[in-house]
């Protein structure tokens, strides 16, 4: 085994051996000071003292206090009221992983977390004191128990991601998101049941933006009633499909300002509206919280890999459409899936046209 690198010398070389094998990483010392991760540092142990005060427990060092299991275990229980056997102090590292593991399991399950390997902390990384772990599994539990808490934004920091093997230690240098503004990473993290469905309930009561005014205004002048009524039954995006292009991108700017400040919370932004819209993620909760109900999980693919999944998305959001009231004429889902700008306008106006006042 060649010689620790300079950040390790000092520590124990068992701590970093005992993850032979693994790839593992490890904050870098300059990124300790950061004063982004000492606010957000501080802020979690504010929250789990403020959380369990009521049980006079006190949290001074995620790193120190965390580890073996009793503050998560009153965190679980107060937060998501699940109960479990286990011993209320276990005092050997063993007691401990045994304790931790049973813990982890129901936490996993309560963050929607289907397969832990997944997950960026494990039994072994919080049990040995790993402050990246810990953080990641604090922030995932901010953000599904309580998130109306505010945590800093864009908290980054570098780390170095270490190989143990028989020959030695191989690393490299990167940066890890500890918090980041859009909380779609969150979703596809933990895919949080509770935290989607706070998220979309919020959302119900906001307004619509002006630019939802302008929109209805531009279709309603006379300049736009005139360009648009050459045919009376024509579909009203067949008809802005044959302006000008600059009056048809201004519309479509229009549209995903619509869409933009509907999805603000979530942290999601649309750029590109064929493209953003064609594996039905998108689509999906902008109906939810336009309609003021949940979309489940186990309903459609939240990070979609394939077309199949992707065409399972825009089904489900279509058949939604239509039990709403929204009929999806002359649409069919490999429309939408194949980015073809009439149809992804028809579907978005028809929401617009219905909430524009709301």
């Amino acid at each position: 085994m060649e010689d620790f690198p300079e950040m390790y010398q000092g520590k124990d070389p068992e701590d970093i051996e005992s993850f032979q094998g693994e790839r593992r990483k490890i904050i870098q010392p300059t990124s300790l000071k950061d004063p982004k991760l000492e606010k957000l540092k501080s802020v979690l142990v504010n929250w789990i003292n403020s959380t369990l005060k009521e049980e006079h427990i006190v949290v001074q060092s995620l790193e120190e206090d965390i580890f073996d299991g009793l503050i998560l275990h009153h965190l679980l229980g107060k937060l998501a009221g699940v109960l479990l056997s286990v011993d209320e102090i276990a005092v050997t590292s063993a007691a401990q992983t045994r304790k931790l593991e049973v813990i982890l399991e129901a936490l996993n399950e309560k963050l929607g977390l289907q397969d832990n390997s997944l997950s960026r902390w494990s039994v072994k990384l919080i049990h040995s004191k790993d402050l990246l772990a810990t953080l990641h599994l604090l922030v995932a539990m901010v953000r599904c128990f309580q998130p109306n808490l505010e945590l800093p934004l864009n908290v980054r920091v570098e780390v170095v991601l270490l190989e143990v093997n028989r020959s030695g230690i191989k690393s490299e240098k990167e940066i890890e998101i500890l918090t980041d503004e859009r909380l779609i990473n969150y979703f596809r993290l933990c895919c949080c049941v509770r935290l989607q469905l706070h998220v979309l309930q919020r959302m119900d009561s906001v307004s619509g933006d002006r630019i939802f005014t302008l929109f209805s205004v531009y279709l309603n002048s006379d300049s736009a009633t005139d360009a648009l009524s050459s045919s009376d039954s024509e579909d009203p995006i067949e008809q802005l499909l044959k302006l000008e292009p600059h009056k048809i991108n201004t519309v479509k700017r229009a549209i995903m300002h619509f869409v933009n400040k509907k999805m603000s919370t979530l942290g999601l932004q649309v750029t590109d509206m064929e493209k953003q819209f064609s594996d039905g993620v998108i689509l999906l909760l902008l109906i939810g919280q336009l309609e003021g109900f949940f979309v489940p999980l186990y309903d459609f693919n939240i990070t979609p890999v394939n077309a199949t999944e992707m065409l399972q998305n825009v089904t489900v959001a279509l058949d939604l459409l239509n039990d709403i009231g929204l009929p999806t004429t002359n649409i069919e889902p490999q429309d939408i899936v194949s980015q073809d700008v009439t149809a992804t306008l028809k579907v978005l106006y028809a929401l617009f046209k219905k909430h524009k006042s709301r």
